[in-house]
């Protein structure tokens, strides 16, 4: 059997410039990396911004497991799959981070014959942005050391620096430092830490920056740190945002490449799911939908995190309305949800995925009765599947008047998803009343209430620790009326990963407040969430090389 990676080089893939002439981008608007990638020039949108958008579709997922669901396989094969029955379609993802590849996760292009290339660019140093993010927030970093060091003109308490400096790459040893040691003149010594590229402000606001004078607005918004007289201290005051945008300039602009069947797709930006938002940049999204008549994006990990914020942030700053979601699902993950452990997923066993299949029912429930919006389950099927099995998940899904299609892209490519596809457009052509899980009126307290009692079922939040007092404060700041962005485990709907399936009875503990003021959204922190990776005993880095003519093996 091929891997992942030796299937992506096996690919006859198709120069840059003819996958932009399918969505009839002309060549004055491309920004060539190589044959087989490319920027958009942004002047595109300008010139397109009275075509009418194309049909939105979210790909999102249960809740993840060890077992794997394929979001991201599903999502590009259902782009294919629409190519298949003639619909002009499009992809929007979001962009590997670097460190991962190295770490557990290995690659995040999809799988099997449904992924996007060139494979190995995607995953590694792409365009560059990853490394223009690390380095505007770095340069942040620097002049605010640099100000208290000549003066502290601010009068800023180095003691609540919220500001941490980023790279992609999965360095535990860089979770704390202190810095600024040696002479007077080196700096002043605090302690300090990295985040992973992927979670830093700088990656979100990029994603939700419409334009460079949008991006140079947000950016001057970032707070950094607190004065002595508990002032708040941003990037604007540090006149920090014109160079950090001199940075991105580029980088803001979405990435152009192709699927293994030829299916154009952008492919840009990548903000952490349970810290941030967890979607593909708005002006991907906004481009794809101008250049398309079907947009196929995604959200990070479960419905829960990634679709929520989604539709709640996401949708909510750049208006959007999407037409149909696409809940993933796999037999294997939802009998691990039903107890199983995972080396006996591949059994036949109606009980332990009737147990299981709440969690699915939950998502599905939460799309068409919170959000409002028409949804069908895609089961991504493995062989190990009876029929039975995948009888008992439709017929639960009909009963709440949801449809279940096979997806089977993983093995056949834009073949397997066809089916899938049909019913998206079916669902696409049915009318919704899209609704937010929360209204923007509402207070700090009742929006995070409705988050935890919509959407995870639990009975409220409990605010404990510095979480009460940080409240008072942000909304005397007048941050009272932002959208939340919940940071809590992928693993569970609750914020203990233990708690599979659907749990009931238990409140969501919300430990910490914070402002993201420039990706404008307010993180309430659940737990411990680990900002910045570290690599497991035996790294998939161990098993990566390159040969003399450049070939890159072990990616997967």
């Amino acid at each position: 059997m091929l891997t992942d990676i030796q299937i992506a080089q096996a690919c006859e893939k198709e120069k840059i410039n003819k996958i932009a002439a399918k969505l009839d981008i002309g060549e004055e608007y491309l920004e060539l990396y190589g044959n087989y990638k490319a920027k958009i020039d942004l002047k595109l949108m300008k010139d397109l911004k009275d075509k009418k958008d194309g049909k939105l579709i979210l790909v999102t997922a249960i809740t993840p497991t060890p077992a794997g669901e394929g979001k991201t396989t599903t999502t590009v094969g259902l782009a294919d799959g629409l190519r298949k029955i003639g619909k002009k379609s499009v992809v929007a993802l979001r962009e590997p981070s670097l460190g991962p590849v190295f770490g557990i996760k290995g690659g995040a292009a999809g799988g099997g014959y449904a992924q996007v290339v060139p494979m190995e660019d995607i995953n590694l140093h792409f365009t560059g942005d990853f490394h223009a993010i690390g380095a505007a927030n770095n340069l942040l970093a620097a002049m605010l050391d640099n100000h208290i060091q000549q003066g502290n003109a601010l009068n800023i308490d180095p003691r609540r620096i919220t500001w941490r400096r980023a790279v992609d790459m999965n360095d535990r040893q860089l979770r704390n430092i202190i810095d600024g040691l040696g002479n007077r003149t080196d700096g002043t010594p605090r302690q300090d830490g990295f985040d992973i590229t992927v979670a830093s402000e700088v990656m979100a606001v990029l994603c939700l920056s419409s334009d460079i004078n949008d991006l140079k607005e947000r950016l001057s918004k970032i707070v950094v740190g607190y004065t002595y007289d508990n002032e708040p201290v941003t990037a604007g005051q540090l006149k920090a945002q014109g160079a950090m945008a001199a940075l991105l300039k580029d980088a803001l602009k979405p990435n152009l490449v192709q699927t293994l069947e030829g299916t154009p797709a952008f492919i840009h930006g990548g903000p952490f799911a349970n810290i941030a938002h967890g979607c593909n940049s708005v002006t991907a999204t906004r481009m794809a939908l101008k250049l398309g008549d079907y947009t196929v994006t995604e959200a990070g990990f479960g419905a829960d995190l990634g679709a929520e914020k989604f539709l709640d942030i996401k949708c909510r700053m750049a208006g959007l309305k999407p037409d149909a979601v696409v809940i993933v699902a796999t037999v294997r993950a939802l009998k691990h949800h039903g107890g199983v452990a995972k080396e006996e997923l591949n059994n036949e066993n109606l009980e332990a995925l009737q147990k299981g299949l709440p969690n699915l029912l939950q998502h599905v429930e939460n799309i068409t009765k919170v959000f409002k919006l028409p949804c069908v389950v895609a089961i991504n099927r493995f062989p190990t599947d009876s029929e039975a099995e995948l009888k008992l998940i439709e017929d639960r899904c009909r009963e709440l008047g949801v449809n279940v299609a096979l997806s089977e892209v993983w093995a056949k490519g834009g073949e397997g998803g066809v089916k899938l596809a049909e019913e998206v457009v079916r669902l696409c052509d049915q009318p919704n009343d899209f609704e937010f899980a929360y209204d923007l009126s509402l207070s700090i307290k009742e929006k995070l209430n409705a988050i935890a009692t919509r959407i995870y079922h639990a009975n409220g939040v409990d605010l404990v620790g510095d979480a009460p007092k940080q409240l008072k404060q942000l909304e005397k700041l007048g941050y009272g009326s932002l959208p939340i962005c919940m940071a809590k485990t992928q693993y569970s709907f609750s914020d203990n990963q233990k708690k599979l399936g659907a749990p009931r009875d238990f409140k969501v503990t919300v430990r910490n407040l914070k402002v993201s003021a420039g990706a404008g959204f307010i993180v309430a922190l659940t737990g411990e969430i680990m900002t910045m990776p570290g690599l497991p005993k035996v790294p998939a880095a161990e098993n990566i090389d390159v040969d003399e003519n450049g070939v890159i093996t072990g990616l997967f």
